[in-house]
């Protein structure tokens, strides 16, 4: 199997991602470091770093809020919750952004 391949890589980001809506879903509110990675082909969570920062590829481009409002529908449809529970707390402009999630 080449790099990036097997059952180890895709599922940690998965395993994660379980672990944080059961976050959500138990506290009722969760914060998120994000890297946003926006012109992908599609959106998807890439990867979670080892510091917990979740790494995104967004299918939209970095202008005119088009990434960050992309990004919202993707978290929303992510988490099961409305678009308006989520806010960006910063990094508004930039790709490193700290998002909070309501449940």
């Amino acid at each position: 199997m080449g790099r990036g391949q097997g059952w180890g890589r895709p599922c940690y980001p998965l395993l994660m991602l379980v672990a944080f809506k059961e976050m959500l879903q138990s506290k009722g509110t969760l914060t998120l470091s994000i890297n946003v990675r926006p012109g992908a082909s599609k959106s998807s969570v890439k990867r979670i770093l080892a510091d917990g920062t979740v790494v995104i590829d967004i299918a939209a481009a970095p202008e005119k809020g088009k990434a960050n409002e992309a990004l919202l529908r993707f978290l929303a449809e992510e988490f099961s919750v409305p678009k308006s529970h989520i806010e960006i707390l910063s990094g508004e402009t930039g790709r490193k952004k700290r998002v909070k999630i309501e449940r």
